[in-house]
């Protein structure tokens, strides 16, 4: 008896033990983690959705009557990249797709807004293997017949939806198909991947594409390849199991390298310049390493699919103008013009939605004479290009090549490469770029840029008769301005939500964040229009008009004024720093006078001073003069007392920002400079809040004794003549008295031309903004001291942040010359800044031209006797 209970207690602990561990194997799972935690209830709980709901898939849609069933995308994920890689991918390409998507990924993966599958038993170790096989097999029992073509990809590869429709409606998907970037190893793994000397594998990276019948023949014996692996590589499994029960293997073809494209530079592949032939000729990127550059891949190609739209659209109003020219129809009357049956044939007119656009324009032939000239002056010489760049028109007749026209070129000549390129395949032959020998360009501004380029191409054929040989072309081009689109800005639309002070003011509940304005559509706490029950037909009218007025965005209210909005009525707090310069301040403040106090203009004066040891008097008479401004105008003139502590622009401009509010719109402005009622204008129409800045252009002064100095306007023996127009500053051009605003812009306005000054391209130190944007991005870096670089620097910041920078030449804004001392005990880059500063405020090309052929001497200097 005792001997019976012993085995007893023995079978019973043996079935004890064995539940327990089939109890812990079911609910306990390794998570992605890496960490061993408890089956969640909502995976206990879990049902999985219909297959062709999560695909969005009607039931009565097959490859015979949908545009949507030509290939089917399974992404491989795991959980930790579903909220990035995953939703990147979904958010980007997958909508381009000629079919569906649907991520893979282990079983107890959600994410909700995203079609998921999560395999049953499969997790997410390393190397996938179990993931891949099952997620065909998945899609063999679930969509095999619903599609022509399967793709495995990953989440981390890019592709081009419309290239690869294109690319898959030209091969038959009836037939074995395994299509991919083929592989067998490298040298010293090739023995370890025990293939045959006729076997390789389709590399997984790129992406592999399997068509509808590889797929029957392979799918049922999934489970035998998972029994019978050989290595550890996920792809060369599944290039075994497909050539074993397909009989087929990875196409053998150089163009998969190209069509498929694989970098090799890692987690910094496609994160630099995308203007690249490997780029534009693929249909597959990978690895996009980083899912924030999938979303500028897609904006690149968004960009590049614009402009083919753009092309056919101006090919189309060609067409149009060439047969309506044949019709004897005049061209003025193109757009009005009516078809036979009373058809119109541009039945939308401009200003309504879905114009397409003025056809005198877009449609005019392309022609290298369609600019004639009316004068010799008036006509447009072409530059002529080879190693370097031989112009007329420039001072500088022989130079290197700048950027943007190199950029220009290479973009030009990558175009005419696609085209040539188009048919390669059927004519089995490819034309590849290998160098421009010369050419000739020339810009004309109202019709385009025109293009002459010699061209050495090599020509490879590779159908029948193999040859390879370098030919010459001739390519005339013409890229054709269209017409100007007018885009509203985003005035008043609120802050981008990642903010962190935005998120704070999130509701608990999910409500959005408040606008700045109500919405406009919400009828909560609103009488309707038309409810006449509570009110006559007059207060109905005028509480509606009211509401309608008080629901509008800010930028569309209207004001008193016949076309002003009040957005041109928004304070502008001008900040200004000031170390000594008396006479100058007393410039600037009459000119502030002029424009913003006698016309009790919305702006602010901040002044932050500085004492100078030099001109120690300045600083009680800079005071003593804004005080007299306030005593006369009684307006707020602030003035932030720094001392004798070292001064520091970007220092300076921090401390006048302080004594603004978050949503105070800030000027910093020089003293040299000069404003008028425009520049105000342009300020508040350009600053928008959490979305753009504005850094104007300024026009910059030459020394004016090198301006009106005939060493530098004429030589010796001519005369120099200087044309003036007094009569500008008294009446219109229709005879009458110009009002006080105008004639005070006109006041403070200066010639802009290139022999008195130029546009300061590369200053960076006048700068509207929104504190609270100035305060996002960081500010100033304040250990910087001294003249310049802090603005460098803060424009730098600003290019990387998410808000826009808007540049543009503001003729209004004027910098006055002024002598630049360089301080030898700068650092060395500033002191470089200023040295250039300095030259460049001089005087023009022109000027130094006349000068140094009056005074032969600074070109050719006398040696010195006895100097050798």
């Amino acid at each position: 008896m005792p001997r019976r209970s012993k085995w007893m207690h023995l079978v019973a602990g043996v079935v004890a033990g064995v539940t327990l561990g089939v109890f812990l194997k079911l609910c306990l799972r390794t998570s992605s983690r890496t960490s061993i935690e408890a089956c969640p209830d909502a995976a206990k709980l879990y049902v999985a959705p219909d297959p062709l709901s999560i695909i969005d898939l009607r039931t009565g849609e097959t490859i015979y009557n949908s545009n949507r069933t030509l290939v089917f995308v399974g992404v491989m994920t795991a959980e930790q990249y579903l909220t990035t890689r995953a939703r990147a991918v979904f958010d980007t390409w997958a909508q381009d797709l000629p079919g569906r998507i649907a991520f893979f990924s282990s079983e107890v993966s959600r994410a909700p807004g995203l079609p998921l599958i999560p395999l049953r038993s499969v997790d997410d170790s390393y190397p996938p293997q179990k993931k891949s096989f099952l997620m065909l097999l998945y899609m063999y029992e679930h969509y095999g017949e619903r599609f022509e073509w399967f793709m495995r990809a990953d989440d981390d590869v890019y592709v081009r939806g419309d290239k690869l429709g294109e690319f898959l409606r030209s091969v038959d998907s009836r037939k074995p198909q395994f299509i991919g970037q083929a592989g067998r190893g490298t040298s010293s793994e090739r023995d370890a991947l025990a293939l045959d000397y006729n076997e390789n594998f389709c590399m997984g990276g790129p992406g592999v594409l399997i068509s509808r019948e590889t797929l029957r023949r392979v799918a049922p014996h999934v489970k035998y390849c998972l029994k019978h692996l050989y290595t550890t590589h996920e792809d060369v499994e599944l290039g075994r199991c497909v050539a074993k029960f397909a009989g087929v293997s990875c196409t053998w073809s150089y163009d998969m390298q190209t069509i498929l494209h694989h970098n090799g530079s890692g987690a910094a592949a496609y994160t630099g310049r995308l203007k690249k032939r490997e780029v534009h000729r693929a249909i597959t990127l990978h690895p996009v390493k980083d899912h924030r550059q999938m979303y500028r891949l897609h904006t690149y190609f968004k960009n590049l699919h614009i402009q083919d739209l753009r092309e056919q659209s101006l090919d189309l109003h060609r067409d149009i103008s060439s047969s309506v020219r044949k019709l004897g129809v005049a061209t003025d009357e193109v757009a009005n013009f009516v078809l036979p049956g009373d058809v119109p044939l541009f039945p939308v007119k401009i200003g309504e939605p879905g114009y397409l656009g003025n056809n005198k324009i877009l449609g005019a032939p392309i022609d290298f004479n369609r600019y004639k000239p009316d004068t010799v002056e008036d006509i447009v010489p072409f530059d002529f290009i080879s190693k370097s760049i031989y112009s007329v028109s420039h001072s500088n007749p022989k130079r290197r090549i700048e950027t943007p026209m190199k950029e220009a070129l290479d973009d030009v000549i990558r175009e005419v490469m696609e085209i040539i390129n188009a048919p390669s395949r059927q004519r089995g032959r490819v034309i590849d770029f290998n160098e421009l020998l010369y050419g000739y360009t020339r810009l004309q501004p109202l019709h385009g840029a025109d293009h002459v380029l010699d061209l050495l191409l090599r020509y490879r054929r590779y159908r029948g008769r193999k040859l390879t040989a370098a030919v010459r072309r001739h390519a005339y081009l013409q890229q054709s301005f269209t017409g100007t689109d007018i885009r509203e800005l985003p005035m008043g639309e609120p802050p981008p939500v990642e903010e962190p002070e935005i998120l704070e003011q999130l509701d608990l509940n999910g409500k959005n964040y408040q606008n700045d304005y109500e919405d406009f559509d919400d009828p909560q706490g609103q009488n309707s229009f038309l409810d006449i029950s509570k009110l006559n037909v007059r207060e109905a009218f005028e509480n509606s008009l009211l509401k309608i007025q008080s629901n509008l965005p800010k930028v569309l209210k209207w004001s008193d004024d016949e076309y002003e909005y009040p957005i041109y009525d928004r304070r502008i707090h001008f900040v200004l720093p000031l170390l000594g310069r008396f006479e100058v301040f007393n410039r600037f403040m009459k000119n502030y006078e002029d424009i913003v106090l006698k016309s009790d203009e919305a702006v602010s004066l901040i002044v932050v001073l500085y004492l100078d040891s030099k001109s120690p008097l300045d600083y009680s008479n800079s005071e003593s003069l804004v005080n007299h401004y306030r005593d006369v105008y009684g307006k707020d003139i602030k003035i932030v007392q720094m001392g004798s502590t070292t001064f520091s622009r970007g220092a300076a401009l921090t401390e006048g920002i302080k004594q603004c509010s978050s949503d105070n719109l800030v000027f910093f402005i020089d003293v040299d400079m000069m404003f008028n009622h425009v520049t105000l204008r342009r300020i508040r129409i350009n600053t928008v809040k959490y979305h753009q800045v504005y850094l104007p252009i300024v026009f910059s002064e030459y020394n004016p004794e090198v301006v009106y100095g005939d060493d530098y306007n004429k030589f010796k023996d001519e005369t120099l003549v200087m044309n003036t127009d007094l009569g500008k500053y008294v009446e219109s051009e229709d005879g009458a008295t110009k009002s006080d605003r105008e004639l005070a812009n006109l006041k403070y306005s200066k010639v802009i031309n290139d022999d008195f000054g130029y546009f300061r391209q590369y200053g960076f130190g006048i700068l509207s903004i929104y504190k609270c944007d100035f305060d996002r991005v960081g500010g100033f870096d304040l250990n910087i001291k001294g003249w310049g670089l802090e603005d460098v620097q803060l424009f730098e910041t600003l290019i990387k942040s998410n808000l826009t920078v808007y540049r543009i030449a503001d003729e209004t804004l004027v910098h006055i010359f002024h002598s630049v001392d360089c301080d030898k005990k700068l650092e060395k880059s500033q002191f470089l800044m200023c040295l250039g500063t300095k030259a460049s405020t001089y005087g023009s090309e022109k000027h130094m031209t006349y000068y140094m052929l009056n005074h032969p001497e600074v070109l050719w200097p006398q040696e010195e006797k006895g100097a050798s």
